[in-house]
């Protein structure tokens, strides 16, 4: 056992080499510049080719250091009230907050910010952001000599000076200008009690919302954050007494709303959506907060191509002209489109169109917006699941395309027991198409192709809406922009993902079953390093390359023979599907070769709540459907996009699942055989079972495999209804109308019904 002597000097030695080691740290480092932490650096945007420039953006001559006091009182008593209530009487460390942080990092977790005013004045102007223990006993010195050196005045002004307030504005100066419009000098109590909140963290508490950089950032959810601890703020000042009773009263009778955001110089056109669409990668793909890249000194490679960039929006802003009128025609006003185009088995974006332009006061990307119903484009996944895991009644065994469902309008839906879904009355509830044309039993196939609600809202029932969710998640759209509600209005479009992520998805058939995630940048650099996190996503197979060739040949006929028959001017071999919503509140085409797969949404949207309009009576008709405007914008893109490109087709559909028909339908009546000659006895006529039952077709009458399912009558073509609502949410049918373009029969779009909710609500 060593003596007590020995265990006590070297316990002394000990604490005098921390001693030591504490006084030359504290002697080595110096004291932050301010002026020098103002010095920014613009970030360099490039086109896919990695050499042309597509935007540069900086912050440099978005921040102006002001003296203390040219800065308010009251927005120095906000941040004392709100973060450092003993900022005159400490040193400007908190030691239990160092040691949180370095017991954190001990555990491996992230280091927590400075919790005193003159450890986040240090964090703001030290220029390394690592998250290691040097860095922090670094901050740590530096604070304390700050601490000890300079006064009060001073490390208020530097940390008011040099924060991040969010829309790009570092310090009080760029945030009252961005915010307010107005000097630091002249911002109200309130104001700077807004401008605090903003400290917390700009994404979250910026009024005007962040939804593209986090989902939950919403406008809505912003605001209630902002006002809450705006006023939280307003009543620490008071209780302060940093503010009179009657200065408190004043400050808090209203809230002050900041100003809307505003285009900063390039960020026009579809470039701002792009740079926003590259900056929310990189933030997703890295350790770099928001606040560090805006600082600026990065070089960030996209995959968006010029020349495709250009066509969308050509594309977009010709069917405009031609179709829209919104300086005379009320319902033309408002009107809005999202598009995106990836490559099959890769996943690159390479153009999208995301609206009119920061510079005309849209700050939405429409490409990566969520809240927007597809519709009837989800119903290849239905069939999906159906071929991949069959139905209750097929053993798990998977089914054909040419199975047959009952394609008429009103019909109840049955549940795998056998009972009916019922309204909150508990009266029967019944789904319906946009015509009550009675189709009878038809194929899988021909349903797809008319866009037919009630055999897939039937099949999504009898697979199980979490499969068909599953395979839709497989493909690439994300868990969170899925409806919740699984009701059989799922089947026909409720859910409300991105044109990025429909694109993407839909590439997955393209590449015969291989997903990639969709990525917009190949590669970022700073200070000619190329910084980790951003190797191209790696595709994946998630689906029998059978079932997505056989998804593939039902919607090239939707194309050749149904509602996407607009697209057949694109002079080549593709897919895709129309969509529409209850109330026409959105119209989608999606549609893929095997070179590129592309998405359009159009929709109208109340400027003021951002909640969806309908569109009846849009660009002079009765109802806006998916084969119309949205498929005109995809096959005018398409064309310039695919140009001088060859026509590698896609892979043969081979036979896939057996026929298992919707339980109840009428089994048919095999046909004679040619050889044989009629009895007197049998009748000439047809048995009640011929007549509301075609019989199964057969090899022969296959195109590929399949039969190109064309009957019912002499009518107009197909188109797009709503999706349906809810049993729980809706009595009454939806009111989809008739329109068509004299082809293929009968219309029996997707029309309204009455399962779900309404779309977009």
């Amino acid at each position: 056992m060593p003596s007590w002597r020995l265990v006590t000097g070297l316990g002394l030695g000990f604490v005098g080499s921390l001693v030591v080691m504490a006084g030359v740290g504290y002697a080595l480092v110096g004291i932050p510049d301010e002026n020098a932490a103002a010095e920014s650096q613009n970030n360099v945007y490039y086109w896919s080719d990695g050499r042309t420039q597509m935007a540069a953006t900086g912050t440099g001559v978005n921040r102006q250091n002001l003296t203390i006091d040219k800065i308010p009182k009251a927005m120095q008593y906000a941040v004392i009230s709100a973060e450092n209530k003993s900022f005159y009487q400490d040193s400007g460390v908190d030691p239990m907050g160092i040691a949180r942080a370095l017991a954190n990092m001990a555990r491996g977790g992230q280091t927590q910010g400075g919790s005193t005013i003159t450890q986040q004045f240090v964090k703001n102007t030290y220029l390394s952001q690592d998250q290691t223990l040097t860095r922090k006993f670094t901050e740590m010195f530096i604070s304390l000599k700050v601490g000890t050196k300079l006064d009060k005045n001073d490390i208020m002004r530097g940390y008011l000076n040099t924060s991040y307030y969010g829309r790009g504005a570092y310090g009080i100066q760029a945030a009252a200008q961005t915010y307010y419009g107005k000097d630091a000098a002249d911002l109200t109590p309130s104001q700077c009690a807004v401008l605090a909140a903003l400290l917390k963290g700009p994404t979250y508490y910026d009024p005007a919302g962040n939804a593209d950089l986090d989902k939950t950032a919403t406008e809505e959810a912003n605001r209630a954050r902002s006002e809450g601890r705006w006023r939280w703020i307003l009543g620490e000042m008071h209780k302060d007494k940093h503010l009179t009773d009657a200065d408190y009263q004043k400050a808090i009778s209203k809230y002050p709303s900041p100003q809307g955001r505003k285009a900063t110089r390039g960020m026009s056109g579809q470039v701002s959506y792009m740079v926003d669409t590259a900056k929310k990668y990189v933030l997703n793909h890295s350790d770099i907060t928001e606040a560090q890249f805006d600082k600026g000194g990065y070089q960030i490679y996209t995959t968006f191509q010029k020349n495709k960039v250009d066509a969308l929006t050509a594309a977009v802003k010709k069917i405009q002209k031609s179709r829209l009128n919104p300086e005379t025609k009320e319902k033309d006003k408002y009107v809005q489109f999202g598009a995106a185009s990836v490559v099959p088995n890769d996943g690159a974006i390479v153009a999208l169109y995301g609206g009119d332009g920061y510079e005309n006061g849209h700050f939405t990307n429409n490409a990566d917006t969520s809240g927007v119903p597809v519709g009837s484009t989800w119903k290849p996944y239905v069939l999906a699941a159906a071929m991949q895991d069959g139905t209750y009644n097929s053993n798990g065994e998977g089914i054909s395309p040419l199975s047959k469902y009952n394609g008429n309008d009103h019909l109840k839906v049955r549940r795998p027991d056998g009972s009916y879904y019922l309204n909150k009355d508990n009266s029967f509830f019944f789904q319906a198409n946009e015509s009550n044309h009675p189709w009878g039993y038809i194929t899988l196939r021909k349903a797809m192709e008319q866009s037919i609600n009630t055999p897939f809202v039937q099949l999504g029932v009898d697979v199980g809406m979490s499969k068909v969710r599953d395979m839709a998640r497989s493909t690439g759209i994300l868990e969170g922009s899925m409806a919740k509600d699984l009701n059989p209005s799922f089947a026909i479009g409720t859910s409300t993902p991105s044109a990025i992520r429909m694109a993407d998805s839909y590439a997955t058939f393209a590449a015969s079953g291989k997903q990639a995630d969709p990525y917009s940048v190949t590669m970022v650099k700073k200070g000619g390093e190329e910084l980790p996190g951003f190797t191209k996503p790696k595709s994946k197979q998630v689906m029998d390359s059978s079932i997505a060739n056989n998804v593939t040949d039902v919607l090239e006929n939707v194309i050749q023979n149904g509602t996407g028959q607009n697209a057949k001017a694109l002079g080549r071999t593709a897919a895709g599907k129309t969509g529409t919503t209850d109330e026409n509140k959105s119209a989608w085409f999606v549609g893929y070769t095997q070179q590129l797969s592309t998405s359009v949404a159009m929709f109208r949207e109340n400027p003021k709540d951002h909640r969806l309009l309908s569109m009846n009576g849009t660009a002079g008709t009765d109802s806006i459907h998916g084969g119309d405007i949205p498929t005109s914008v995809w096959t005018e893109y398409m064309l310039a996009a695919l140009k001088g490109k060859n026509d590698p087709g896609f892979p043969d559909a081979i036979k896939i699942g057996k026929i298992h028909n919707e339980v109840g339908a009428p089994t048919p009546t095999p046909k004679p055989s040619i050889t044989a000659t009629p009895t007197p006895t049998e009748s000439s006529s047809p048995s009640p079972s011929e007549s509301t039952a075609s019989p199964s077709p057969t090899e022969s009458e296959t195109c590929r495999f399949f039969c190109n399912d064309n009957g019912g009558g002499t009518g107009p073509g197909g188109a797009d209804g709503g999706t349906s609502s809810s049993p729980t949410d809706s009595t009454s049918p939806g009111t989809g109308d008739v329109r068509g373009n004299g082809n293929a029969g009968a219309n029996a779009g997707d029309g309204g019904g009455l399962f779900g909710g309404q779309a977009g609500q």
